[in-house]
């Protein structure tokens, strides 16, 4: 289990000073504050990390931030992932390299029924490097493979996509908690999104 995180983790990805508009703005809304806190907190400081460990979550959420091309998101969760032990100089290497092999843009993928025609294409993102695969391990390559699934084309995931994971070594209750943590970053970073572009244009209007 990590140290607990005695910060608000979106404030500090925004830059959010107390004294600030942003700050105002936020405390409008403490639930919605105290829920992202609390979620990081449920997310990254587990009381049983043993069917998602620290250290691959550490890896999923770096991923995810990289494929969102968000730098502060980037920065934070890659220093992590940096600091969770022996060999994570390593394992951040690939997981950066993987990033930028899978970037793309989404949504994509075979609607259904009545939205056929919504339908759009996109690439299949497989890690199939040796040296990637030799590193990062069954469970990562599975993980990553379904996080690009979630953040890209989330409609085609189905029970064959789950049975992937499951044939990694993942648990049920494992590949609950990845697909919720990826959506939880997925949300976290475009609340910061929002905020960064809420400030750059209150900025630009005093300009």
């Amino acid at each position: 289990m990590s140290a607990s995180t005695d910060f608000d983790v979106v404030d500090h990805l925004v830059g959010v000073r107390p004294d600030d508009r942003i700050s105002a703005i936020r405390d409008n809304r403490p639930e919605a504050r105290e829920h992202l806190q609390g979620s990081f907190r449920a997310f990254f400081e587990p009381r049983d990390d043993s069917q998602f460990t620290l250290r691959e979550r550490f890896a999923v959420a770096a991923f995810v931030a990289c494929l969102h091309g968000v730098d502060a998101a980037t920065r934070f969760y890659t220093d992590r992932l940096l600091d969770s032990g022996e060999g994570s100089a390593t394992l951040l290497t690939v997981v950066l390299a993987e990033s930028r092999r899978g970037a793309t843009e989404g949504p994509y993928g075979q609607f259904r029924l009545e939205l056929t025609g919504e339908s759009t294409t996109g690439s299949e993102y497989v890690i199939d490097s040796v040296g990637s695969v030799d590193v990062l391990g069954e469970r990562l390559v599975a993980a990553l493979e379904h996080t690009h699934l979630l953040v890209f084309h989330p409609q085609d995931a189905s029970r064959a996509r789950l049975q992937a994971l499951l044939d990694a070594g993942w648990s049920t209750t494992g590949i609950v908690s990845l697909s919720q943590l990826v959506a939880f970053l997925t949300f976290q970073i475009r609340v910061v999104q929002g905020l960064q572009a809420l400030r750059a244009s209150r900025e630009g209007d005093l300009s």
